[in-house]
């Protein structure tokens, strides 16, 4: 009898893929979809069984799970942090996890959340478990390799991330000649890199004194547990990178998964954006 495993998905392409690779490997996955984020494709991606949940329903996630016999359990795909904060209605295990929490950032939530799990006997995975092979290897991964001045920018941006991932505010920053112009926050990558792009148009042409091109640095925090929010991007990202004037992308090596696999690089070759990995 195959050997059960559990997914719970959110947005994305992310929880397809893991779904899709877990079978490859001769897993039956049991699927807990959030209501609030899960595409409703997951369906067809032969799992054994999907269970919707909303978002708050954290009971429900752990009797659903013991109900199928499932004791690992594998977190992917995006939950909104402003989801988290707005629309759910918590039940009774949600809420006491929410009332003792000291900081609601991401990493004290889903840790928080995986100490009931594993309590409760349902042990959390690494995200990336079923898809090493997506994640970024070590190297420039474009034809075109960074510029200098992105060079400046990349290490500039690493230093900030660095400093900002420990707090747990976001994993992105976006830099034009060493001077932050967006730091990701609840919003996630993409509009924060939106949000870079709109403010550089707002400063204007010639009179600018910064330089127009924007270099995005998207990073692993400093004590990155892989079991949940590891670096994700794919061919939205660059498509985003393109429409805000964003001209190089910098991740960490084995720890930032590209979604789309070799298809995120063609697209980056075919806009003349650079992607390197350190």
């Amino acid at each position: 009898m195959p050997e059960r495993i559990g997914l719970i998905a959110g947005n994305g392409t992310f929880p397809l893929l893991v779904l899709d690779a877990a079978r490859a490997q001769g897993f039956d996955v049991i699927v807990a979809a959030i209501k609030e984020e899960a595409s409703p494709e997951i369906e067809q991606h032969g799992a054994e069984a999907v269970h919707w949940l909303s978002l708050g329903e954290l009971s429900k996630l752990i009797e659903t799970f013991q109900r199928e016999g499932v004791s690992r359990a594998i977190m992917a795909g995006q939950v909104k942090h402003k989801q988290i904060f707005s629309s759910i209605r918590p039940d009774w295990k949600l809420a006491k996890l929410l009332l003792s929490l000291g900081t609601r950032n991401t990493d004290s939530l889903l840790g928080a959340v995986a100490k009931i799990l594993a309590e409760e006997g349902i042990t959390l995975e690494n995200s990336t478990k079923f898809l090493e092979p997506l994640l970024a290897k070590a190297g420039v991964l474009t034809k075109r390799a960074p510029t200098e001045q992105e060079r400046k920018n990349i290490d500039y941006g690493r230093t900030v991330a660095c400093q900002v991932g420990q707090y747990d505010i976001g994993q992105t920053v976006v830099v034009a000649e060493s001077a932050v112009v967006a730091v990701e926050a609840m919003e996630g990558t993409d509009a924060a890199i939106a949000r870079a792009g709109e403010i550089m148009r707002s400063l204007g042409g010639e009179a600018s004194t910064l330089g127009r091109e924007l270099t995005v640095v998207k990073i692993a925090k400093p004590n990155q547990d892989m079991r949940f929010d590891v670096p994700v991007v794919g061919v939205k990202t660059i498509e985003v990178m393109r429409l805000a004037g964003a001209t190089c992308l910098a991740l960490d090596a084995g720890k930032s998964l590209l979604l789309d696999g070799n298809a995120i690089i063609v697209a980056a070759d075919s806009s003349g954006i650079a992607i390197v990995a350190d």
